[in-house]
């Protein structure tokens, strides 16, 4: 949505940047009567902050499925309120974000599996230990029954930055290469979510690596586009074989 950012108090004129604070109510006195003095700018990055840590203390009080539950509600929300456009710039596709939708696919994993294997339930909590710091085991560790939660994770993440790109690129003039590399991209998501994100975790990883270059290539960097572009290309290969 294109808000006005830049916000003066009725009450108390102090003036402050709602895409900093995230709310329309005055920091100083608290009054909800304000006005916008700047124009109109596409804004979709709510302010929210990713901390696990009152989950990863619980960890000795709750069982695994209890754990689980709150670890996914904790990553919901905030997958929920997280944007990547802010006051009018395209924001990357964070590592943080996508850890906390992986945490929040393999929570929902182990919390259905009544009989978990070690490894399985190690995986999970190495996600809970780092997730918030935007870390996560690399596509070698995963577990087999738990590499469909990569390849949702990053095809779900992908479609929710795709949305906010074309959100973003609304007005701006895309050339066709670059309107048929967004398509492209779209397909893709569209394809591993129909195998219910069950692909080779290194084949979702480069999705993240093809969507990045993307986007830097809409913002105006030839070669990032031009890789996307051959990212796209063999992502094709990686599906079919």
């Amino acid at each position: 949505m294109k808000v006005r950012g830049e916000r003066e108090c009725k009450e108390c004129g102090t003036r402050w940047s709602y895409y900093e604070t995230g709310s329309v109510g005055c920091p100083a006195c608290g009054s909800l009567r304000s006005v916008g003095i700047d124009e109109r700018t596409e804004h979709t990055d709510l302010q929210v902050s990713f901390d696990l840590t009152q989950v990863r203390n619980a960890i000795d009080d709750l069982s695994t499925n209890d754990l689980a539950a709150r670890a996914r509600a904790e990553c919901r929300e905030y997958i929920r309120r997280r944007g990547f456009v802010n006051a009018g710039t395209l924001r990357e596709l964070d590592d943080t974000y996508l850890a906390a939708s992986e945490l929040r696919h393999v929570a929902d994993i182990v919390g259905r599996d009544r009989r978990l294997e070690e490894r399985e339930e190690l995986y999970f909590l190495s996600l809970l230990r780092d997730a918030d710091t935007g870390e996560r085991p690399p596509a070698a560790e995963i577990p087999p029954t738990l590499r469909g939660a990569r390849g949702l994770a990053a095809a779900n993440a992908v479609r929710e930055y795709r949305r906010d790109v074309r959100t973003w690129a609304e007005d701006r003039e895309l050339t066709n290469a670059e309107r048929s590399a967004l398509e492209t991209l779209g397909e893709h998501v569209t394809r591993i979510r129909m195998l219910d994100g069950d692909i080779d975790p290194r084949t979702a990883d480069r999705l993240i690596d093809a969507t990045r270059d993307l986007a830097n290539g809409l913002r105006g960097d030839e070669l990032a586009f031009t890789q996307a572009q051959d990212r796209l290309e063999a992502l094709e290969f990686d599906e079919i074989a």
